[in-house]
Formats: C-alpha cells, sequence, structure tokens
C-alpha cells in the first residue's frame, strides 16, 4: 500500500453505522443532521472518496467475474439534493459495462396499464451486475401520497383504494425486497437528507449561473410548497421499509462531498462483506492453457520485433508546455444510463 493510500486507509464501517436504519431501533428522521460532516474536512473526505472508488472498482471486478451476487443501489431524495452527482462521482472509473443505471420518471400509458412495481422489477440488475435506481418504486409512497390525484390515475380497481393503501404498499415493497435478498440481491437504499435552506441555495446556484440553468424546473420549486408532507411520508416510508436485508442509509446531503464519503462506504463495506473471488480454473483447464501458451510461443520464434525509437520530450518555447510520445489515458466513462 502506497504512504498515500495508508494515510487515508480508514475502516469505511465509521461512516456507515451512524447513517443505517435497519428496522432494529426507533427512528425519527428529524434526529439526523443534514450537514453533518462526520469528523472531518473536505480535503480528508477528497482522500477517502478517492480511496473508496479504487476499492469500488476492484470489487465490481470481482463481483462480475464470479457472477453470482447482484447490487441493487436507490437513491431516493428531494430535488437539488445532489442524486445524480453522488452517482456520477461515486462509480467515477468503475467499469460501464458492469454498470446500469435508470432514471424513473412520470410513469408511460404502458406502466400505469401494470403494478407499480412492474417497471422497477423489468430493470433489476442481472447477476455480477450492479443495478442504480435514480428514483425508484418508492415514489409510489411519496409523490403519490403527496399528490393522490396521481393515484386515481393509476386504473386500481376503486375498492382496493382504502385507507390502508400506503400500508400495505410498505408490506408489498418489503416483501418484494426480501424476495430479491434470498436470491442474492444485495439491496442498499440511499435517502440524501437535505435541508430546506440548503435546497432554496442550490435552485438560486442553478438560476445564476448559465451552466446550470438546465437543471431548474419550476416544478421543483413548486413542490418546495409540499415540503413538510414530504418530510413526513420519507418519516413513514423508512421507519416502515427498513430492515436487516434492505437497510436505508440517511445521508447527510448539506456537502456533497461528505454524502459521496458515506455513499462509497457504504457501498464498499456491503461488497467486502460477501469474499469475493475471481473464479479458480481447474487443472484441465490449465492444462490446455499450457497447450494454447506454447502454440502462440512457436508462432513468434523467428520473428523480430521493430525496436521503439526513442523520442526526446520537445518543449514548446512559447506555451511552456512539453510533449512526448506516452500512450493515451483511459477516459473513465460513466455507468450505461436508460
Amino acid at each position: 500500500m502506497s504512504k498515500k493510500n495508508h494515510l487515508v486507509a480508514v475502516d469505511p464501517k465509521i461512516f456507515v453505522e451512524p447513517f443505517r436504519v435497519d428496522g432494529t431501533k426507533t427512528f425519527h428522521l428529524t434526529s439526523y443532521k443534514t450537514a453533518e460532516r462526520g469528523g472531518i474536512d473536505k480535503d480528508r473526505g477528497q482522500q477517502i472518496i478517492k480511496v473508496n472508488r479504487d476499492r469500488l472498482s476492484d470489487l465490481q471486478e470481482k463481483l462480475y467475474a464470479q457472477d453470482r451476487w447482484s447490487l441493487l443501489l436507490i437513491f431516493q431524495g428531494m430535488d437539488a439534493a445532489g442524486k445524480d452527482s453522488a452517482i456520477e462521482s461515486v462509480f467515477d472509473g468503475v467499469n460501464p459495462q458492469g454498470c446500469d443505471v435508470h432514471s424513473f420518471k412520470q410513469p408511460s400509458t404502458e406502466e400505469l396499464d401494470h403494478d407499480f412495481m412492474w417497471r422497477a422489477a423489468r430493470r433489476l440488475p442481472e447477476r455480477g451486475r450492479i443495478g442504480i435506481f435514480n428514483r425508484s418504486y418508492y415514489e409510489e409512497v411519496l409523490v403519490v401520497r403527496v399528490h393522490p390525484e396521481i393515484l386515481a390515475k393509476q386504473k386500481i380497481p376503486p375498492k382496493l383504494v382504502t385507507k390502508t393503501i400506503w400500508r400495505e404498499r410498505f408490506e408489498d415493497i418489503s416483501a418484494f425486497e426480501k424476495y430479491l435478498a434470498r436470491n442474492g440481491t444485495v439491496v442498499l437504499k440511499f435517502f440524501l437528507n437535505v435541508s430546506k435552506g440548503e435546497q432554496r441555495q442550490r435552485f438560486l446556484d442553478r438560476l445564476e449561473e448559465p451552466a446550470k440553468n438546465w437543471k431548474f424546473s419550476m416544478g421543483d420549486v413548486a413542490e418546495r410548497k409540499f415540503w413538510d408532507r414530504y418530510q413526513a411520508a420519507y418519516q413513514d416510508m423508512i421507519h416502515h421499509t427498513a430492515s436487516i436485508h434492505a437497510p436505508w442509509h440517511v445521508v447527510p446531503a448539506d456537502h456533497k462531498w461528505f454524502a459521496r464519503v458515506v455513499i462509497g462506504s457504504t457501498i464498499v463495506s456491503a461488497l467486502e462483506q460477501l469474499d469475493l473471488q475471481f473464479p479458480k480454473v481447474d487443472k484441465s483447464e490449465l492444462g490446455e492453457f499450457n497447450k494454447v501458451r506454447e502454440a502462440l510461443e512457436s508462432e513468434g520464434k523467428g520473428v523480430v520485433r521493430p525496436r521503439k525509437l526513442a523520442v526526446k520530450k520537445t518543449a514548446t518555447r512559447n506555451s511552456g508546455s512539453v510533449s512526448a510520445s506516452s500512450p493515451p489515458r483511459r477516459a473513465a466513462g460513466p455507468a450505461r444510463t436508460t
């Protein structure tokens, strides 16, 4: 381990347990601070984020190669809580071939002709892959609960829309997540807990910075009027759906860098508990490999490789830049989004 990594090598659990909600204790959303920083500063946090990215990249490769487990990550939060940027940051450098990102917007006509879990069930990750839900089936007990007029458009038989429908949906979701866990899908859920004041500032930033104008929506501002209703809905949702097999993590989101520390540490910690290993090759296959190696080596006998010409570095006098022959850097692509 390098000296730099040694300085930031910490047990990721110290940034996980304080924010984990698994149904074993009484839960009150108001007990969780939105501006928590875990006793570290931003510079320290950035170092931990980098270490977590490296660890996640290695673990993701083993997850993919082993092809036994899958990982489902669910991100929920108020508008401007930082879901998009958190996903982009935490997974920077992770092989995009092993990840799928799905954003769930307003249901389509086809989706409204099915049960409320249908569209999410179609997007579940395969074994060996990481599935990322930017919003999810939890919208059905959040925005639909805050705006009950949406429920009327879901074509549910009237006699089934009772006062207990939200409790019933909590039960359905919990049963679904337990089923996934029993079949090898690790479910981790993140609620990005942002304050109303911080959300206001981020909306102002979007208005004032031309590069962020596209993020602004009048609908987002309109939803601020329902802030208290949403907070009550999140309280009820987390209380009823947090479990050992599918825990919630109430992530302090006023400081984006610390939110990324918590999210990355949570994912790394969960994957490390799976004891992921690269598949082992049996003796018969090793024998075949030796034969292939001998055949490839024999093909190369008598072939003279051209010598590489050394290229001297040449300085550009005016700009002060230095150019040299070097391999191009591999661009780290984002996780695939649908």
